[in-house]
C-alpha cells in the first residue's frame, strides 16, 4: 500500500518538512500538534482549550485518513508544567475514556512560549 501523507495546512509544515499525518499500510501516525484554534489560528491561553483543539486538529487528520480515534493505540502528551497533568481528564477524558490507548506524559518545552501542550497519537487499524 503507498504512503498515504495528510496536511492541515500548518505553515510549520511546509517550513519544517513534515506531514500532519502519515498513513503506512495499517498504521497512521500523527505528528505532534498542538492547541491553536483551527478556525480561527488563535492560541487560547487556557492548557485545556489548547488541549481540546489539538484533539480538534488530531481527530480531523485521522478521518481524513481513514481512522477514527478508536483506532488510536498509543498516545503522547507534552505539557510544559506538571501541574498541567492535574487537567488531563478534561482534555482526553471525553475522547481517550473508552479507548484507554497506552499513554505517556511528558514534562517538556515547546517551540514556542504560548504553547502549553502538545499531542501526538499513534494509530491502527488491521
Amino acid at each position: 500500500m503507498p504512503r498515504q501523507l495528510i496536511s492541515s495546512g500548518s505553515p510549520f509544515e511546509a517550513q519544517v518538512g513534515y506531514s500532519r499525518a502519515v498513513v503506512q499500510g495499517d498504521w497512521c501516525f500523527v505528528a505532534g500538534t498542538t492547541g491553536t484554534d483551527p478556525e480561527t489560528k488563535i492560541m487560547p491561553d487556557d492548557v485545556v482549550a489548547q488541549g481540546r483543539n489539538a484533539l480538534k486538529v488530531i481527530g480531523k487528520a485521522l478521518e481524513e485518513a481513514g481512522f477514527a480515534f478508536a483506532d488510536v493505540v498509543r498516545v503522547t502528551y507534552y505539557i510544559t508544567d506538571a501541574a498541567y497533568w492535574d487537567v488531563m481528564g478534561d482534555i482526553a477524558g471525553p475522547v481517550f475514556g473508552d479507548i484507554r490507548p497506552a499513554a505517556s506524559c511528558v514534562v517538556a518545552g515547546l517551540v514556542k512560549p504560548d504553547m502549553k501542550i502538545e499531542i501526538e497519537v499513534t494509530a491502527f487499524k488491521g
